[in-house]
C-alpha cells in the first residue's frame, strides 16, 4: 500500500468511519462529522450517558435519569469552553440544574474529563446574568469557560489508561503579526 494515494486510503478507510457512524446512531447521534458528535460518542460510552438526539435540553441524562451539560475543547486550538449561543436567564436557569462534564482532546485525542458542579459554575452565572441585563436584554453570543477554572474546581473524572495526571498544554496568544509572547492562562482568566 506504500503507492496507495489519498483518495485510495479514503476509499479504504470509509468503511470503518461508516461503522462509526452506525455505532453513534445507536446513542442518538446523526453525524458524527458535525457538533463533535464523534467526541459526544466517546463521552457518553465512557461517563454511562445517553441522550436523545435533539438539541433541546440538556445534553445528556444518566440512568438515575439525572441530565448534565457536556462541553469539549481542543487544546491544540484554544484553552476555552464554549458554552451557548445565545446565553440568556432562561438558559442560565437550565444551567444551574446539572452538572457539567468538561472534556479536553488534543485534536481527536480525549485527554481528560472534569466534572463541575452547579456552585462551581456560579461565578459565571452571575457573571453573564449581569451583562445580559446591562446589555439591554441582549442574548450574549457563547461566553466561555477557561480551562484553567475548569482545572481548579472540577472533579478529575477520567483519565486515559496509564496516565495518572492531566498537564494544562501551553497557551499562545499571537500579540502583533511580528511576534508570539507565551501566556499563562491563570493570568489570563484569573477567576
Amino acid at each position: 500500500m506504500s503507492n496507495e494515494t489519498d483518495k485510495q486510503k479514503f476509499d479504504r478507510l470509509f468503511p470503518f468511519i461508516r461503522q462509526y457512524q452506525d455505532l453513534a446512531k445507536k446513542y442518538n447521534i446523526k453525524d458524527i462529522f458535525q457538533d463533535n458528535g464523534g467526541k459526544y460518542l466517546q463521552l457518553l460510552m465512557i461517563l454511562g450517558l445517553t441522550t436523545d438526539g435533539t438539541r433541546e435540553g440538556n445534553d445528556a441524562v444518566d440512568a438515575a435519569g439525572n441530565e448534565y451539560e457536556i462541553k469539549t475543547v481542543n487544546a491544540e486550538l484554544t484553552d476555552q469552553f464554549s458554552t451557548h449561543h445565545h446565553m440568556n436567564p432562561a438558559i442560565i436557569a437550565k444551567y444551574r440544574q446539572v452538572d457539567w462534564y468538561f472534556a479536553v482532546f488534543r485534536n481527536i485525542e480525549l485527554q481528560v474529563i472534569y466534572r463541575l458542579k452547579p456552585a462551581h459554575m456560579e461565578l459565571y452565572y452571575e457573571k453573564w446574568e449581569k451583562k445580559w441585563h446591562t446589555d439591554g436584554k441582549k442574548d450574549i453570543n457563547n461566553p466561555k469557560i477557561p480551562l484553567t477554572h475548569v482545572m481548579r474546581y472540577g472533579e478529575l473524572i477520567w483519565l486515559p489508561e496509564g496516565v495518572s495526571n492531566f498537564v494544562r498544554p501551553g497557551i499562545f496568544k499571537r500579540i502583533s503579526a511580528s511576534r508570539t509572547k507565551r501566556f499563562d492562562a491563570d493570568d489570563l482568566f484569573a477567576t
